[in-house]
């Protein structure tokens, strides 16, 4: 069995590099869980442990729905907190010109349900997380990090392929490892 997600790998660069180590520096303090900047994606849908035998059925599967699908950009932008100030868990960064990128999870979503996994029902709701939040005494200091950044475009970022992910977690943090690439 290995812990596996489907994703759109995404490339930093200078903008949201710099808003990053700036929300970091205004946190200090703050007990947060940031994301090694090289593993950052956008994931589709995470499936956890999955056997051999499924991971052929998603090859398969992500062969045959991303084939032709056709290349496409987004926009990064904007930073925002998941739960509240007051009770914060993740800080991510939001997707504009998302069209897209929807369309692409429908028909992922579509071909994991046809091949006979569970997928979350909740909305998806694309996002880049940068930090999960494990506590931070200076709230105010939070929203004034986060609000600085309020619909700020920080890159485009062009989607070529669709990435079959191996997450193995270590003490350093998870350890992503691509399976399959899948050109749209």
């Amino acid at each position: 069995m290995k812990r596996i997600f489907i994703a759109v790998k995404t490339e930093p660069d200078g903008d949201l590099i710099r808003m990053i180590s700036s929300v970091r520096a205004m946190l200090g303090t703050a007990n947060v869980k940031w994301v090694d900047i090289s593993g950052i994606h956008i994931t589709l849908a995470f499936l956890g442990d999955t056997s051999e035998e499924g991971i052929k059925v998603l090859d398969r599967m992500l062969r045959e729905k991303c084939t032709g699908f056709g290349e496409f950009d987004f926009v990064l932008s904007g930073a925002v907190v998941f739960k509240s100030f007051t009770d914060p868990r993740v800080l991510w960064v939001g997707i504009s010109q998302a069209d897209r990128l929807s369309s692409l999870y429908e028909i992922i979503a579509e071909g994991l349900e046809g091949a006979g996994f569970e997928i979350e029902k909740r909305k998806f709701r694309p996002h880049l997380t940068i930090g999960r939040v494990k506590s931070v005494s200076d709230t105010e200091g939070l929203r004034s990090a986060i609000e600085k950044y309020e619909g700020v475009e920080f890159q485009t970022v062009r989607v070529k392929e669709v990435i079959l992910f191996e997450s193995i977690l270590q003490k350093t943090g998870p350890l992503y490892i691509p399976l399959g690439k899948y050109p749209i």
